[in-house]
């Protein structure tokens, strides 16, 4: 008998990083669940047999329950979840608002926190392990004097917290929880940031791609025995200063 295909979630999944994601579980032979706010509306990301598209913003728990529900209707199991989606901006710390602050856990916080209760849920009534990937930042590791962004790194300094827990709360139900942190990454975020300094982000001199990013995720999907761990794909600018 043929393994059933196995199915991944994919938040933040209209363009960048999260459309990348989308495109490579599909070219790995997975049947994916994809959401953003207007999923359904993207250019990058289209509906098909092994494709199911679901508007709606992931800060709220209605959102994650329909994500659910699709993937099991439609697919019967939930395998792997990528919580990719995710807003940043910067000000001075000063500056920052209580809408801002709302926005930014809306969205980065419990964003994750619903659909990967309710993923987690499913993963135990399978009893066949599987795969959570977050995308944090490298930036909560390491600060940059010139990018102030004090309150986002508040909300993805969290998510790494609460990735190494998980891991360590499921590790025996073989439900494996990491993430990876990018640096600069070239992605419609940055559209209009110029190349310089883009560059100026990154030890290397060269901001990561989509394609580096989705290599990660990919290897911690497939990687048996790693678990909380954090993999930075961000030119070294975590560890050090430059």
């Amino acid at each position: 008998m043929n393994n059933p295909r196995k199915t991944a979630l994919v938040t933040g999944a209209s363009q960048g990083i999260g459309a990348g994601i989308v495109k490579a579980f599909v070219e790995h032979g997975f049947n994916v669940v994809a959401n953003s706010r207007k999923v359904t509306q993207s250019t990058e990301v289209a509906a098909s047999d092994g494709v199911a598209l679901v508007d709606g913003h992931i800060g709220e728990m209605a959102t994650a329950a329909r994500i659910v529900e699709t993937a099991l209707s439609r697919f019967q199991s939930i395998d792997v979840l990528v919580n990719n989606a995710g807003i940043f901006f910067t000000k001075p710390f000063t500056d920052y608002t209580a809408e801002d602050f709302q926005s930014l856990v809306s969205t980065n916080v419990e964003g994750f926190l619903y659909v990967t209760q309710l993923a987690i849920r499913q993963m135990l009534a399978q009893k066949t392990g599987g795969s959570i990937v977050t995308i944090t930042a490298a930036l909560a590791r390491n600060p940059i004097r010139g990018v102030p962004a004090a309150v986002p790194m508040l909300t993805k300094g969290g998510l790494e917290t609460i990735t190494q827990h998980l891991a360590m709360e499921y590790a025996k139900e073989g439900i494996r929880v990491n993430a990876v942190a990018p640096g600069a990454v070239y992605t419609p975020l940055h559209r209009d940031t110029p190349q310089n300094v883009m560059e100026s982000l990154s030890p290397m001199g060269r901001p990561s791609t989509v394609q580096e990013i989705t290599d990660a995720v990919l290897y911690l999907t497939d990687a048996a025995t790693v678990t909380g761990h954090i993999l930075y794909v961000d030119g070294g600018a975590h560890f050090g200063r430059w």
